[in-house]
């Protein structure tokens, strides 16, 4: 039986023909599609069986990502969302994470990059596409200690401070700080986490259970 998908976006081609791509792949069917969350919330409550997966444009009219995204988690728990979106804001998309997303895609993704990210969603409850597509070899072959990185205590409140909607020199002024030592700090801690975005960044703390949000 096929891993049922739902999925949210005002742009219609966008929507049908995301649709169509995800139907054809092996394990994943789409069982709603809706331009706006609150269509999506009615479609899934009258449906029998609940989607495993959400995906969410971030900018919807009506109900957009971030509030669709906090009333499904509340309804249906089971359920993984997942933001959609154009570009990478990191405010935006960390205000998804934070009203429950697991993931983050953008829109130009290649198919093939879109499968496995589907799959990975669904076997382990996360994607990160910046672990993945940087570091994809030396990510499998780590061993469990290398996966345990050490951080400064620094370091560990610059990053609770990066999963808030706080810029780096606001943070930089919380941390009394000059914004090229934050600098310094976000550059140990891509390095660490083997990323190269602040979304990226974000979802390993969160993967890691090293922050909470």
């Amino acid at each position: 039986m096929k891993i049922p998908i739902a999925i949210a976006d005002d742009q219609q081609l966008f929507l049908r023909s995301l649709s169509k791509l995800i139907d054809t792949f092996a394990a994943f069917t789409v069982t709603a599609e809706a331009v706006n969350g609150e269509e999506l919330l009615k479609q899934i409550a009258a449906a029998s069986e609940k989607p495993a997966i959400a995906l969410l444009d971030v900018h919807m009219p009506v109900m957009d990502g971030i509030q669709t995204a906090g009333a499904l988690l509340a309804l249906y728990p089971a359920i993984k969302v997942v933001a959609l979106s154009m570009k990478d804001d990191d405010t935006t998309i960390i205000n998804m994470i934070k009203a429950g997303a697991c993931a983050f895609l953008l829109k130009d993704i290649h198919p093939d990059e879109l499968e496995k990210a589907l799959v990975e969603i669904d076997q382990k409850g996360y994607y990160n596409a910046d672990a993945y597509n940087l570091n994809h070899r030396r990510l499998l072959s780590r061993s469990r200690e290398e996966e345990q990185v050490h951080l400064s205590e620094r370091e560990r409140t610059f990053l609770q401070l990066s999963c808030s909607d706080l810029t780096y020199k606001q943070i930089a002024a919380a941390m009394c700080l000059s914004d090229r030592t934050i600098d310094g700090y976000r550059e140990a801690v891509f390095a660490k986490f083997n990323v190269a975005s602040r979304v990226g960044m974000v979802l390993e703390a969160l993967r890691r259970k090293i922050v909470h949000i």
